[in-house]
């Protein structure tokens, strides 16, 4: 064979080879190439309310003499808003949002921006993996949100609840076949306009969230998770993802509130982030608790680091679940306010502790989870008043102040500021 006739033929080999080989669907481009120097919140996105087209009323609304939700957001800057059974101090029926609705999700990206939250993990519970209407609904919350994000240039990532997995015999497969519908047809890491898919050691991040929870009603060991994960590491056309999984606050050692089971560890090992989940695991009424949170982080940074894994700290500002529990658990109701957000102490204390550990990153619980009453969002210090419910206020501030503090604790975060240690005033 001349070399004229070698040239030729290797030139078609690879053509061919290139041809059969799928080509990965992800968009190498992104304005947010790392989770280093981010801080990014989760985002339920999950009311409803009757009139907005939706297949169903959330629970969030109840009735008046029930509801799902702790604490009230300020409602006075969304363009669409709607009546619910309760009353403000004033006598005026107390108004509440609709996820479902363009409006309210840009006014979400606006605040981000505005205030300097980097962006958002979107919660996709496992439920909305499967074929339904809520499915359909959530999809399109997601797609508002991908043009959101554009629009901002605010980060945003896929999170997958695996709340809603029942085990026996159900496995994590409708996962990875919404990962190739979320790719296919919403182009979630391929977004028009401004790409802002968040990536992380160069690769977009997914992330599974509740994995070693020993309350679920699945083994870890038989859903299926290593398939899962392989899959979004390693599928050469929806493949090549960052994975951050979502774990108990006590992971490393498996114990108190996790699985006592080191298969955990296996697939921890084999994630590029892990994410403990720290919600109402300390409090400030507990004495010395920064320094039991400082000591479980420093702990788990010195095992992420062996064992090549990244750690983010998730840290939240205060945390209420009284309404929802008088309903659900009448037999445990929980006490309104139970970790106090101390007008904003609270959730500096653990910012300002993550940050001088040394977090790379944070994990905000969450944008605007006002079930739980987490929710760093506009919240109201003036909620309505019901026969059989209590709503938590904001300790008379601002109803801006924890998107305010986020944003000074990201500046911090990247060395843009002084780290304080003391909650920052406004000016």
């Amino acid at each position: 064979m001349n070399m004229r006739s070698l040239i030729t033929t290797t030139f078609l080999l690879f053509s061919l080879n290139a041809i059969t080989q799928p080509a990965n669907r992800h968009s190498p481009q992104t304005i947010y190439p790392t989770y280093n120097g981010l801080v990014m919140a989760g985002y339920q996105g999950w009311f409803r309310a009757a009139g907005d087209g939706s297949a169903a009323q959330h629970y969030a609304y109840g009735n008046e003499d029930h509801s799902g939700i702790d604490l009230w957001p300020d409602v006075s800057e969304y363009e669409k808003t709607y009546e619910t059974p309760f009353r403000l101090p004033d006598g005026k029926p107390a108004r509440f949002f609709s996820s479902l609705d363009q409006s309210t999700t840009d006014l979400h990206f606006k605040w981000m921006q505005q205030y300097g939250l980097d962006g958002v993990f979107m919660q996709r519970f496992f439920n909305e993996t499967r074929p339904s209407p809520r499915k359909k609904e959530s999809t399109i919350i997601l797609q508002r949100a991908m043009e959101a994000a554009s629009k901002y240039r605010r980060a945003i990532a896929v999170m997958y609840d695996l709340s809603g997995l029942r085990g026996k015999g159900e496995d994590c497969s409708s996962i990875i076949e919404d990962w190739k519908y979320l790719v296919d047809s919403i182009k979630v890491t391929n977004q028009a306009g401004a790409k802002t898919y968040l990536h992380h050691r160069g690769k977009p991040v997914v992330v599974i969230w509740g994995i070693g929870f020993p309350d679920r009603p699945y083994d870890i060991r038989d859903i299926g998770l290593n398939r899962l994960i392989d899959f979004l590491k390693h599928d050469p056309v929806y493949g090549n993802c960052a994975v951050m999984l979502g774990v108990p606050t006590f992971w490393r050692d498996l114990n108190a509130d996790c699985v006592h089971d080191s298969y955990l560890h296996d697939l921890i090992r084999q994630a590029d982030i892990v994410l403990p989940w720290t919600v109402q695991r300390f409090s400030p009424l507990l004495h010395n608790d920064m320094d039991r949170y400082r000591d479980v982080m420093l702990a788990d940074m010195e095992w992420c680091a062996r064992n090549n894994v990244d750690y983010v700290p998730c840290v939240y500002p205060g945390f209420s679940w009284h309404n929802l529990s008088v309903h659900e658990f009448p037999d445990d109701i929980k006490p309104v306010g139970s970790i106090p957000r101390q007008g904003g102490r609270f959730y500096w204390q653990l910012l300002s502790t993550a940050i001088r550990s040394g977090a790379k990153m944070l994990y905000v619980a969450m944008f605007d989870e006002v079930n739980e009453g987490t929710a760093i969002f506009k919240a109201s210090d003036t909620p309505p008043t019901g026969r059989n419910v209590q709503f938590i206020d904001i300790d008379h501030k601002p109803s801006d102040t924890y998107l305010w503090l986020t944003g000074e604790a990201g500046k911090m975060l990247r060395g843009e500021k002084p780290l304080s240690l003391n909650m920052p005033e406004r000016k």
